[in-house]
């Protein structure tokens, strides 16, 4: 007895010094906080009317030093602020993964997650366990999916129908994004883009320019391949029926280069010598690239002035200096290889495209590619008056093709506006009605949850929420499951006339993951932070 007693009094030491330990509701309650602290922070983006964040990029050097970002996406947010509360962290890689899986729907992901576990803390303040909590849950995402699943529609069939569900998925997108002023040309401009894919979601084929100066409604749709370099000096600027060669390779050993090493020579005359014969190797390199045929030669590295006077010579154009992802993107599009050797002609497949030539874009030269191998291929050049409006305008461009892409593979589509959140929210409320016991209370939590999203929406917007959401409530409980938020006008209506929609992949995975990760921090109940890692002064003293 008196030694439980000792053990009680003094617990047997477990850790090493300096392990930080927090138990069941404690650790429960700073689970919470971080989560609904993340919430907090990115709700505030949610919906058409939501606001940006200025994100001040560290100021103590790193590339990013002293960069300025203004962005509403939940991913972009996320991803650049430091977190260090275990939980938060775990919402902030949710919000990559609906990035990364779907393009959009980042905030929502991690609004919806963050509302589940707010609500939790009242179910387990009632004393229900977790584990029943979890059940329920399970039950309550199933429904919902199912009812999803049941407004899903599939208009791929009707390529004219499927069209303008494509335009109408990414005028949503873009209304919640800085171009919204602007959302019908670039929705326009996005749909054509990844028409031209024809059923990819690579997005590879798609490159996006930005150019600062003129305003947002400028930027346009350029048929085939842009690439921000310049063509050689004494070089035709116009080729047609271009056969070309993509290489990575060194095109400046003409010159001596000596690093660390002695040469010694009698006299000047030897040092002439040398550089003759690494001119000579240079030259071999050149006759060897133009007997694979090609009148475009297109290197990663450097040429120097002598390589590119010998295929000026020839009447081959030169172009140096392509980056990595533009020579990569380059060779997919124009149906090549990249070469690093030169001594098998026969086995190399040279890029081909139509034509050629220089344009101008703003100020600055650029070569196009016109007609090129992988027909899909376009860029979307993006004018505005700040490099922060070009940055934010990429992103919603990039998200919304990245769910139009997505949307042409899956191509079933359901209500925006909170329509859908309702709906699921109905169903999974009569789910609740109906199941005996604990779990219909972590079930009608489940959709308290889910109505929060159109409730957030519209206090974004400054409407009146409560009244929105109960006129919400009766008409979805009448029947009217395709009735949402009006936030134009800041009532309630028929999303279907309005052509308010979202893609149906999106709208599933938002659910899924925001459960997954809901019911992963709620199993939590020991948190247990390890000791810093000593530095190298305090070792040795040890």
């Amino acid at each position: 007895m008196r030694g439980d007693l000792n053990t009680a009094l003094n617990p047997i030491p477990l850790y090493k010094q300096g392990v930080e330990e927090e138990k069941s509701e404690l650790a429960r309650l700073s689970s919470f906080a971080g989560a609904m602290a993340v919430g907090d922070l990115i709700k505030t983006t949610l919906g058409p009317k939501g606001m940006d964040k200025i994100l001040q990029c560290g100021m103590h050097g790193g590339p990013d030093a002293g960069r300025l970002l203004v962005t509403n996406d939940g991913a972009t947010i996320l991803s650049k602020i430091g977190i260090d509360n275990p939980v938060a962290k775990v919402l902030v890689d949710i919000s990559k993964v609906q990035d990364d899986e779907v393009g959009d729907g980042t905030t929502s992901v991690v609004v919806l997650a963050s509302e589940l576990l707010r609500e939790t803390e009242n179910l387990i303040g009632q004393k229900i366990h977790p584990q029943t909590i979890i059940a329920g849950w399970r039950k309550a995402t199933t429904e919902a999916l199912r009812v999803l699943e049941g407004i899903a529609k599939n208009n791929s069939s009707n390529l004219e129908q499927f069209k303008k569900d494509l335009m109408n998925i990414a005028r949503t997108t873009l209304s919640s994004k800085i171009l919204q002023g602007k959302k019908e040309h670039f929705a326009k401009l996005c749909v054509d883009a990844v028409l031209k894919l024809h059923g990819k979601t690579d997005l590879q084929g798609i490159q996006i320019i930005k150019r600062l100066g003129n305003n947002m409604s400028d930027s346009y749709l350029e048929e085939g391949f842009l690439l921000e370099k310049r063509i050689g000096i004494n070089m035709p600027k116009r080729i047609q029926n271009a056969r070309i060669l993509i290489a990575n390779t060194p095109m400046d050993t003409d010159k001596i280069k000596v690093f660390g090493s002695r040469v010694r020579v009698d006299s000047v005359a030897k040092v002439a010598e040398l550089e003759l014969a690494e001119k000579e190797k240079m030259k071999d390199k050149v006759d060897k690239i133009l007997q694979h045929g090609c009148n475009v030669f297109i290197n990663r590295q450097l040429i120097y002035d002598y390589p590119e006077q010998l295929f000026a010579d020839k009447g081959v154009m030169a172009i140096e200096h392509a980056d990595f992802e533009g020579v990569e993107r380059l060779a997919q599009v124009l149906g090549g290889e990249i070469v690093s050797t030169f001594d098998t002609p026969d086995k190399v497949r040279l890029g081909k495209c139509d034509l050629i030539e220089e344009v101008m874009i703003g100020e600055d030269k650029l070569i196009k590619f016109s007609g090129v191998a992988q027909g899909q291929a376009c860029t979307i050049i993006l004018r505005g008056a700040t490099q922060q409006i070009l940055d934010e305008a990429e992103r919603s461009i990039h998200d919304a093709l990245c769910v139009l892409s997505q949307t042409v593979k899956e191509p079933r589509i359901c209500y925006g506006g909170g329509a859908s959140e309702m709906l699921m929210a109905t169903a999974v409320s009569q789910l609740a009605e109906k199941t005996p016991g604990k779990e219909s209370v972590a079930i009608e939590a489940f959709a308290h949850a889910l109505r929060q999203l159109p409730t957030i929406i519209a206090d974004n917007a400054g409407y009146d929420s409560a009244e929105l959401i109960s006129n919400l409530r009766a008409a979805h409980t009448a029947g009217k499951s395709t009735f949402g938020l009006d936030m134009e006008n800041g009532t309630i209506a028929d999303i279907a006339e309005l052509g308010i929609l979202e893609s149906y992949h999106l709208k599933r995975q938002v659910v899924i993951s925001a459960s997954e990760a809901a019911e992963m921090v709620l199993r939590i109940d020991n948190i247990i932070k390890a000791p810093p890692r000593p530095r190298q002064r305090d070792m040795r003293n040890h």
